[in-house]
């Protein structure tokens, strides 16, 4: 496959389509109940310092693969290595990275897909007065109805689809463009309605007075796996958007607009979500159910609940229907490297993924039951082990190749930055970053 020849229209539109793939599930939905599990304020303050040491510089190293190879990710680490004398074997990573994110968007693709059934419940005023037990039974109810949950799954899947048939230019760029701005703007209206609760001054404290006392080793692992988990890195996907960032575009200041960006929806979300949970006081550390049982309840009892119930789940949804178009992309993108054109690579992508998701759609109901590994069903499966152990494996090889396999000087020329900040950047990867990941996936495989 010869070079692309797709470029992102602008440097915005580049910060805004990687910054589109971070933010998602991560920071709307995780961010919010593992900090809620993890004490709040001491969680913040190490995650936000493990995304500086250890994701920005491994997401780094994935963009500038990329950008370097200017090639699907597969294609250009088969490049890159060639040209740097190494094994060719390296260009396996981008089919890992690939069989990665097939996994994480099947079950992605089910979970976004309840958004949409949240957003339209929450329009119709479903959970206004609403009791705790009859929201909580609501949604045992969805998840065992796999008729809805296949057809909002199917729904989200040909949503997404569709973006990326179209392109770089007339899909992505054109709906992060729209979309991003769109998100922010619904993230600033909840975090200023949540100033109006009476949950704002203790959510403030929760977020942002940290007690040391509560920090443990899990609390320290949990963040560690969190800032890796939120920026996308190590499936490949900003590998491919590498290939496509503008030729003058400075690497480190785009990179480090991301992260700002992408811990900026993690806070907002936070203020706005424990803002409405303390002041209907009940527990931030309801894990999971957080997003789909506690928030309906504590909205549906506060003054025009339903319609902030219904902005949440808007932004949401946005959010992974963002995030789930730029993490179908890569796996487009390799199979176009193997000689498809974009339409029937989309196809194909689209049809295994939906295939796959109806695993995890159907462990809810008459799959519950069916536990092939370490006693967990499918859905638990491929939503573990494939963010929790395949992307820190795919990061530490990304990392690996980009600082200590490929030559400083093509390096040098993808991060587009001096020497000195070069070494910088290399010496965090090495003896940082790498350690630090070596970390996140023992405590993972433990």
């Amino acid at each position: 496959m010869s070079e692309t020849l797709e470029r992102w229209g602008s440097k915005r539109a580049f910060i805004l389509a990687v910054t589109g793939a971070a933010v998602g599930l991560g920071n709307i939905w995780r961010f919010p109940y593992v900090a809620g599990e993890n004490g709040g304020a001491a969680f913040l303050l190490i995650y936000v310092a493990f995304v500086l040491l250890l994701g920005l510089p491994v997401m780094m190293a994935e963009i500038l693969i990329g950008r370097a190879g200017r090639r699907g990710p597969m294609q250009a680490l088969g490049v890159l290595a060639a040209d740097a004398g190494a094994s060719r074997h390296w260009r396996w990573l981008g089919l890992f990275g690939a069989f990665t994110v097939f996994c994480i968007l099947s079950f992605y693709s089910v979970v976004s897909g309840w958004s949409i059934e949240f957003l339209v419940a929450s329009i119709n005023g479903n959970f206004q007065g609403a009791s705790a037990a009859e929201i909580g039974a609501g949604f045992n109810a969805f998840l065992a109805n796999p008729g809805l949950l296949v057809f909002n799954h199917t729904l989200f899947l040909f949503m997404t689809m569709s973006v990326v048939a179209a392109g770089v230019a007339k899909g992505l760029e054109r709906l992060n463009n729209l979309l991003m701005p769109l998100l922010y703007l619904l993230l600033l209206l909840l975090a200023g309605y949540a100033t109006t609760t009476q949950g704002f001054g203790a959510a403030l404290a929760w977020l942002f007075l940290p007690e040391f006392g509560a920090v443990t080793p899990s609390v320290v692992l949990h963040a560690m796996g969190h800032a890796f988990f939120t920026l996308a890195v190590g499936a490949c996907a900003l590998m491919a958007y590498g290939a496509y960032m503008p030729d003058d575009q400075s690497l480190p200041k785009a990179a480090g607009a991301v992260a700002i960006l992408d811990i900026s929806v993690a806070l907002l979300a936070g203020i706005a979500i424990f803002s409405v949970v303390f002041a209907q006081g009940m527990d931030p550390a309801d894990g999971p159910g957080l997003m789909f049982v506690t928030l309906p309840i504590a909205f549906s009892q506060l003054p025009g609940g339903s319609l902030w119930l219904s902005v949440f789940f808007l932004l949401l949804l946005l959010a992974t229907w963002t995030s789930a178009i730029n993490l179908a992309e890569p796996m487009v993108a390799t199979l176009q490297g193997m000689g498809l054109r974009r339409s029937l690579a989309t196809a194909v992508v689209a049809l295994s993924v939906w295939l796959l998701g109806l695993l995890s759609a159907f462990s809810f109901s008459f799959m519950a039951d069916f536990r092939p590994l370490f006693g967990r069903n499918m859905f638990e499966l491929v939503s573990s082990i494939p963010p929790d152990i395949f992307l820190p494996i795919g990061g530490l090889l990304i990392a690996i190749f980009a600082a200590w396999v490929m030559p400083r000087a093509t390096v040098m020329r993808a991060l587009g930055t001096s020497q000195r900040h070069f070494y910088l950047w290399q010496n965090i990867v090495r003896w940082v970053a790498i350690p630090l990941t070596c970390i996140v996936l023992l405590s993972a495989l433990v």
